[in-house]
Protein backbone atom coordinates (compact mmCIF):
# COMPACT_ATOMS: atom_id res chain seq x y z
CA UNK A 1 0.00 0.00 0.00
CA UNK A 2 2.73 2.59 0.83
CA UNK A 3 4.30 1.87 -2.58
CA UNK A 4 1.01 2.72 -4.31
CA UNK A 5 0.71 6.00 -2.35
CA UNK A 6 4.32 6.90 -3.21
CA UNK A 7 3.67 6.20 -6.87
CA UNK A 8 0.52 8.34 -6.86
CA UNK A 9 2.36 11.22 -5.21
CA UNK A 10 5.18 10.93 -7.75
CA UNK A 11 2.70 11.01 -10.62
CA UNK A 12 0.99 14.07 -9.18
CA UNK A 13 4.32 15.85 -8.88
CA UNK A 14 5.38 15.13 -12.48
CA UNK A 15 3.57 18.15 -14.00
CA UNK A 16 5.14 20.41 -11.36
CA UNK A 17 8.61 19.09 -12.21
CA UNK A 18 7.95 19.60 -15.91
CA UNK A 19 6.77 23.15 -15.24
CA UNK A 20 9.95 23.85 -13.24
CA UNK A 21 12.06 22.71 -16.18
CA UNK A 22 10.16 24.76 -18.76
CA UNK A 23 10.61 28.24 -17.36
CA UNK A 24 9.98 31.12 -19.70
CA UNK A 25 13.12 31.68 -21.79
CA UNK A 26 15.17 34.78 -21.07
CA UNK A 27 14.62 37.49 -23.70
CA UNK A 28 17.79 38.95 -25.21
CA UNK A 29 18.41 41.54 -27.94
CA UNK A 30 21.72 41.10 -29.76
CA UNK A 31 23.36 43.23 -32.48
CA UNK A 32 25.55 42.08 -35.37
CA UNK A 33 27.47 43.66 -38.26
CA UNK A 34 26.90 42.59 -41.89
CA UNK A 35 30.04 40.42 -41.93
CA UNK A 36 30.60 36.69 -42.34
CA UNK A 37 32.49 36.48 -39.04
CA UNK A 38 29.27 37.46 -37.20
CA UNK A 39 27.24 34.46 -38.37
CA UNK A 40 27.30 32.43 -35.15
CA UNK A 41 24.36 34.56 -34.00
CA UNK A 42 21.90 33.62 -36.77
CA UNK A 43 23.24 30.05 -36.74
CA UNK A 44 22.48 29.75 -33.02
CA UNK A 45 19.01 31.12 -33.70
CA UNK A 46 18.18 28.97 -36.72
CA UNK A 47 19.70 25.76 -35.32
CA UNK A 48 17.87 26.13 -31.99
CA UNK A 49 20.96 26.55 -29.81
CA UNK A 50 19.63 29.69 -28.07
CA UNK A 51 16.40 27.87 -27.30
CA UNK A 52 18.37 24.87 -26.02
CA UNK A 53 20.07 27.04 -23.40
CA UNK A 54 16.88 28.84 -22.35
CA UNK A 55 17.13 32.05 -24.38
CA UNK A 56 14.65 33.89 -26.58
CA UNK A 57 16.99 35.93 -28.78
CA UNK A 58 16.12 38.72 -31.19
CA UNK A 59 18.90 39.73 -33.60
CA UNK A 60 18.93 43.39 -34.61
CA UNK A 61 19.31 44.28 -38.30
CA UNK A 62 22.91 43.87 -39.48
CA UNK A 63 24.81 47.14 -38.97
CA UNK A 64 27.33 48.45 -41.49
CA UNK A 65 30.18 48.63 -38.94
CA UNK A 66 30.92 48.06 -35.27
CA UNK A 67 30.59 51.82 -34.76
CA UNK A 68 26.93 51.60 -35.75
CA UNK A 69 26.44 48.51 -33.57
CA UNK A 70 27.89 50.30 -30.53
CA UNK A 71 25.73 53.36 -31.15
CA UNK A 72 22.71 51.03 -31.12
CA UNK A 73 23.91 49.49 -27.85
CA UNK A 74 24.28 52.92 -26.26
CA UNK A 75 20.79 53.87 -27.47
CA UNK A 76 19.29 50.78 -25.80
CA UNK A 77 18.38 49.10 -29.08
CA UNK A 78 20.30 45.98 -28.02
CA UNK A 79 21.53 44.31 -24.80
CA UNK A 80 24.85 43.25 -26.32
CA UNK A 81 26.72 43.48 -29.61
CA UNK A 82 29.69 41.98 -31.41
CA UNK A 83 32.41 44.51 -32.20
CA UNK A 84 36.15 45.06 -31.99
CA UNK A 85 38.31 48.10 -32.67
CA UNK A 86 35.40 50.61 -32.52
CA UNK A 87 34.99 49.70 -28.84
CA UNK A 88 38.39 51.29 -28.14
CA UNK A 89 37.18 54.68 -29.29
CA UNK A 90 33.85 54.20 -27.51
CA UNK A 91 35.56 53.50 -24.18
CA UNK A 92 37.86 56.49 -24.60
CA UNK A 93 34.74 58.61 -25.20
CA UNK A 94 33.21 57.42 -21.94
CA UNK A 95 31.21 54.22 -22.67
CA UNK A 96 31.75 51.72 -19.86
CA UNK A 97 32.00 48.54 -21.92
CA UNK A 98 32.85 45.00 -20.84
CA UNK A 99 34.25 42.34 -23.19
CA UNK A 100 33.20 38.84 -22.12
CA UNK A 101 33.89 36.54 -25.08
CA UNK A 102 35.31 36.43 -28.62
CA UNK A 103 33.27 36.04 -31.77
CA UNK A 104 36.44 35.98 -33.88
CA UNK A 105 40.13 35.88 -33.11
CA UNK A 106 42.47 33.31 -31.67
CA UNK A 107 43.19 32.21 -28.12
CA UNK A 108 46.15 30.04 -29.17
CA UNK A 109 48.33 32.53 -31.06
CA UNK A 110 48.85 36.28 -31.42
CA UNK A 111 48.25 36.92 -35.12
CA UNK A 112 44.83 36.24 -36.65
CA UNK A 113 43.46 38.22 -39.60
CA UNK A 114 42.43 35.64 -42.21
CA UNK A 115 39.07 37.33 -42.74
CA UNK A 116 40.70 40.61 -43.88
CA UNK A 117 42.13 41.43 -47.31
CA UNK A 118 43.56 44.31 -49.36
CA UNK A 119 42.00 44.55 -52.83
CA UNK A 120 43.39 46.81 -55.59
CA UNK A 121 42.06 47.98 -58.93
CA UNK A 122 43.38 46.67 -62.25
CA UNK A 123 45.17 49.86 -63.33
CA UNK A 124 46.10 51.09 -59.86
CA UNK A 125 49.81 50.31 -60.21
CA UNK A 126 49.61 48.23 -57.03
CA UNK A 127 51.38 44.88 -57.36
CA UNK A 128 50.14 41.63 -55.81
CA UNK A 129 52.23 40.81 -52.74
CA UNK A 130 54.19 44.09 -52.92
CA UNK A 131 53.06 46.33 -50.07
CA UNK A 132 55.63 48.99 -50.97
CA UNK A 133 53.63 49.59 -54.16
CA UNK A 134 50.94 51.19 -51.98
CA UNK A 135 53.04 54.35 -51.75
CA UNK A 136 51.22 57.36 -53.15
CA UNK A 137 47.91 55.51 -53.49
CA UNK A 138 44.37 56.22 -52.24
CA UNK A 139 43.16 53.41 -50.00
CA UNK A 140 39.60 52.96 -48.77
CA UNK A 141 39.13 51.94 -45.14
CA UNK A 142 36.52 52.44 -42.43
CA UNK A 143 38.07 54.73 -39.82
CA UNK A 144 38.03 53.36 -36.30
CA UNK A 145 37.35 49.74 -37.28
CA UNK A 146 39.41 46.54 -37.57
CA UNK A 147 40.06 47.16 -41.26
CA UNK A 148 41.59 50.53 -40.31
CA UNK A 149 43.90 48.73 -37.89
CA UNK A 150 44.75 46.21 -40.62
CA UNK A 151 45.88 48.82 -43.16
CA UNK A 152 47.96 50.51 -40.47
CA UNK A 153 49.61 47.15 -39.80
CA UNK A 154 50.22 46.56 -43.51
CA UNK A 155 51.78 49.99 -43.95
CA UNK A 156 54.04 49.42 -40.97
CA UNK A 157 55.09 46.03 -42.37
CA UNK A 158 55.97 47.72 -45.68
CA UNK A 159 58.04 50.40 -43.95
CA UNK A 160 55.50 53.06 -44.97
CA UNK A 161 53.60 55.60 -42.89
CA UNK A 162 50.11 57.09 -43.22
CA UNK A 163 51.70 60.17 -44.86
CA UNK A 164 52.87 57.92 -47.72
CA UNK A 165 49.26 57.13 -48.70
CA UNK A 166 45.84 58.78 -48.65
CA UNK A 167 43.36 56.91 -46.48
CA UNK A 168 39.76 57.48 -47.56
CA UNK A 169 36.99 56.82 -45.02
CA UNK A 170 34.69 54.39 -46.87
CA UNK A 171 31.73 52.35 -45.56
CA UNK A 172 32.12 48.65 -46.43
CA UNK A 173 28.99 48.52 -48.65
CA UNK A 174 30.52 51.24 -50.87
CA UNK A 175 34.02 49.82 -51.27
CA UNK A 176 33.50 47.85 -54.48
CA UNK A 177 31.73 50.83 -56.06
CA UNK A 178 34.57 53.14 -55.01
CA UNK A 179 37.07 50.76 -56.63
CA UNK A 180 35.01 50.50 -59.83
CA UNK A 181 34.65 54.29 -60.04
CA UNK A 182 38.38 54.72 -59.30
CA UNK A 183 37.57 56.84 -56.29
CA UNK A 184 40.19 54.72 -54.54
CA UNK A 185 43.09 52.66 -55.84
CA UNK A 186 42.52 49.92 -53.28
CA UNK A 187 40.58 49.11 -50.13
CA UNK A 188 40.89 46.94 -47.04
CA UNK A 189 37.91 45.20 -45.49
CA UNK A 190 36.49 42.12 -43.85
CA UNK A 191 34.61 39.39 -45.66
CA UNK A 192 32.44 39.20 -47.65
CA UNK A 193 33.44 42.60 -49.13
CA UNK A 194 36.84 41.49 -50.58
CA UNK A 195 35.34 38.30 -52.04
CA UNK A 196 32.52 40.31 -53.66
CA UNK A 197 35.01 42.79 -55.17
CA UNK A 198 37.11 39.99 -56.67
CA UNK A 199 33.97 38.79 -58.48
CA UNK A 200 32.36 42.14 -59.37
CA UNK A 201 35.31 44.43 -60.20
CA UNK A 202 36.98 43.44 -63.50
CA UNK A 203 40.71 42.86 -63.06
CA UNK A 204 40.63 43.31 -59.27
CA UNK A 205 43.81 42.14 -57.49
CA UNK A 206 43.96 40.51 -54.07
CA UNK A 207 47.20 42.18 -52.99
CA UNK A 208 47.31 40.40 -49.66
CA UNK A 209 44.97 38.43 -47.42
CA UNK A 210 45.54 37.95 -43.72
CA UNK A 211 49.19 37.27 -42.98
CA UNK A 212 48.96 37.51 -39.17
CA UNK A 213 49.83 41.20 -39.52
CA UNK A 214 47.50 42.05 -36.63
CA UNK A 215 45.66 40.16 -33.91
CA UNK A 216 41.96 40.20 -34.70
CA UNK A 217 39.72 41.98 -32.22
CA UNK A 218 36.22 40.51 -32.18
CA UNK A 219 34.51 40.65 -28.80
CA UNK A 220 31.08 40.05 -27.31
CA UNK A 221 30.39 43.38 -25.62
CA UNK A 222 27.80 44.91 -23.28
CA UNK A 223 27.52 47.90 -20.96
CA UNK A 224 28.90 47.23 -17.47
CA UNK A 225 25.63 47.72 -15.50
CA UNK A 226 23.91 45.13 -17.71
CA UNK A 227 26.83 42.68 -17.39
CA UNK A 228 26.82 42.99 -13.59
CA UNK A 229 23.13 42.05 -13.43
CA UNK A 230 23.04 39.29 -16.05
CA UNK A 231 25.85 36.81 -15.39
CA UNK A 232 23.74 33.62 -15.81
CA UNK A 233 22.24 34.96 -19.04
CA UNK A 234 25.71 35.75 -20.40
CA UNK A 235 26.85 32.18 -19.70
CA UNK A 236 23.79 30.77 -21.48
CA UNK A 237 24.49 33.04 -24.44
CA UNK A 238 28.17 32.06 -24.61
CA UNK A 239 27.30 28.36 -24.42
CA UNK A 240 24.78 28.73 -27.27
CA UNK A 241 27.11 30.66 -29.57
CA UNK A 242 30.04 28.37 -28.72
CA UNK A 243 27.90 25.46 -29.91
CA UNK A 244 27.04 27.47 -33.02
CA UNK A 245 30.76 28.15 -33.58
CA UNK A 246 31.55 24.45 -33.46
CA UNK A 247 28.68 23.60 -35.79
CA UNK A 248 29.94 26.28 -38.21
CA UNK A 249 33.50 24.89 -38.11
CA UNK A 250 32.15 21.41 -38.89
CA UNK A 251 29.52 22.49 -41.46
CA UNK A 252 30.98 25.48 -43.37
CA UNK A 253 28.77 25.07 -46.46
CA UNK A 254 25.56 24.91 -44.46
CA UNK A 255 26.76 27.86 -42.37
CA UNK A 256 27.43 29.82 -45.56
CA UNK A 257 23.86 29.15 -46.71
CA UNK A 258 22.50 30.58 -43.45
CA UNK A 259 24.62 33.69 -44.06
CA UNK A 260 22.77 34.41 -47.32
CA UNK A 261 19.56 34.85 -45.33
CA UNK A 262 21.06 37.37 -42.93
CA UNK A 263 23.57 39.52 -44.81
CA UNK A 264 21.82 41.66 -47.45
CA UNK A 265 22.84 40.76 -51.01
CA UNK A 266 25.18 37.94 -49.97
CA UNK A 267 25.31 35.24 -52.65
CA UNK A 268 25.97 31.61 -51.82
CA UNK A 269 29.24 31.27 -53.78
CA UNK A 270 30.63 34.39 -52.10
CA UNK A 271 29.49 33.19 -48.68
CA UNK A 272 31.09 29.76 -49.17
CA UNK A 273 34.42 31.31 -50.15
CA UNK A 274 34.38 33.74 -47.22
CA UNK A 275 33.39 31.00 -44.77
CA UNK A 276 36.61 29.08 -45.53
CA UNK A 277 38.58 32.02 -44.15
CA UNK A 278 36.16 32.68 -41.32
CA UNK A 279 36.36 29.24 -39.72
CA UNK A 280 40.13 29.68 -39.35
CA UNK A 281 39.54 32.16 -36.52
CA UNK A 282 36.24 31.19 -34.92
CA UNK A 283 37.33 30.84 -31.29
CA UNK A 284 35.06 32.09 -28.49
CA UNK A 285 37.68 31.42 -25.76
CA UNK A 286 39.73 34.09 -23.99
CA UNK A 287 43.43 33.74 -23.17
CA UNK A 288 46.31 36.12 -22.42
CA UNK A 289 46.66 36.52 -26.21
CA UNK A 290 43.31 38.30 -26.39
CA UNK A 291 44.36 40.75 -23.68
CA UNK A 292 47.58 41.39 -25.58
CA UNK A 293 45.66 41.86 -28.83
CA UNK A 294 43.56 44.63 -27.27
CA UNK A 295 46.62 46.22 -25.66
CA UNK A 296 48.60 46.01 -28.92
CA UNK A 297 45.78 47.59 -30.92
CA UNK A 298 45.72 50.56 -28.56
CA UNK A 299 49.50 50.82 -28.62
CA UNK A 300 49.52 50.89 -32.44
CA UNK A 301 46.71 53.44 -32.68
CA UNK A 302 48.33 55.72 -30.10
CA UNK A 303 51.79 55.44 -31.64
CA UNK A 304 50.40 56.44 -35.03
CA UNK A 305 48.43 59.33 -33.60
CA UNK A 306 44.96 57.88 -34.19
CA UNK A 307 44.12 58.01 -30.46
CA UNK A 308 45.69 60.20 -27.77
CA UNK A 309 45.18 58.08 -24.67
CA UNK A 310 44.71 54.40 -23.77
CA UNK A 311 42.85 52.43 -21.08
CA UNK A 312 43.77 49.48 -18.85
CA UNK A 313 42.58 46.35 -20.70
CA UNK A 314 42.13 44.56 -17.36
CA UNK A 315 39.26 46.91 -16.50
CA UNK A 316 37.30 46.06 -19.62
CA UNK A 317 37.83 42.32 -20.21
CA UNK A 318 35.85 39.99 -17.91
CA UNK A 319 36.76 36.37 -18.71
CA UNK A 320 34.93 34.58 -15.88
CA UNK A 321 31.81 33.84 -17.94
CA UNK A 322 33.56 32.17 -20.87
CA UNK A 323 35.95 30.39 -18.48
CA UNK A 324 32.91 28.92 -16.73
CA UNK A 325 31.46 27.79 -20.08
CA UNK A 326 34.81 26.27 -21.08
CA UNK A 327 34.84 24.29 -17.82
CA UNK A 328 31.17 23.24 -17.95
CA UNK A 329 31.02 22.38 -21.67
CA UNK A 330 34.57 21.34 -22.71
CA UNK A 331 33.11 19.34 -25.62
CA UNK A 332 32.14 22.61 -27.37
CA UNK A 333 35.84 23.42 -27.83
CA UNK A 334 37.22 19.91 -28.35
CA UNK A 335 37.91 20.48 -32.06
CA UNK A 336 40.09 23.55 -31.36
CA UNK A 337 43.81 23.61 -30.59
CA UNK A 338 44.38 23.57 -26.80
CA UNK A 339 45.31 26.93 -25.30
CA UNK A 340 49.06 26.83 -24.44
CA UNK A 341 49.64 26.67 -20.70
CA UNK A 342 51.73 29.84 -20.69
CA UNK A 343 48.77 31.93 -21.95
CA UNK A 344 45.87 30.05 -20.31
CA UNK A 345 44.13 32.18 -17.70
CA UNK A 346 41.92 31.80 -14.63
CA UNK A 347 39.36 34.18 -13.08
CA UNK A 348 41.13 37.20 -11.61
CA UNK A 349 43.91 37.12 -14.23
CA UNK A 350 45.76 40.42 -14.60
CA UNK A 351 47.52 41.22 -17.88
CA UNK A 352 50.89 42.99 -17.67
CA UNK A 353 52.35 44.38 -20.93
Amino acid sequence: MPRIITLCVALLLLPLAAMAQTKDPVKLKVGMVAAVDMLALPIALERGFFEKYGLDVTIARPYATGVDALNALQAGETDMVQAGVPAIGAILRGMDLVFFGNFSGNATKLGSDATLALIAGKDSGIVKGDLKSLKGKKIGTSFGTINHLYILGLLEKAGLTTSDVTLVNTPPPEMSVALLAKGVDAFVCWDPVPVIAMKDVPGAIEVVRGGDVISYLGFNIALRPWVEKNGPTIEKFLAAVSEADQWMRKNPKQAAAIGTRWIPGLKLDVSETAMQYNIQQVDRRISAHNYRALWKAQDTLQRLGVIKTVFDVNKHIEPKFILSVMKTYPELFSDLQPIPSDVAITPGYVFKP
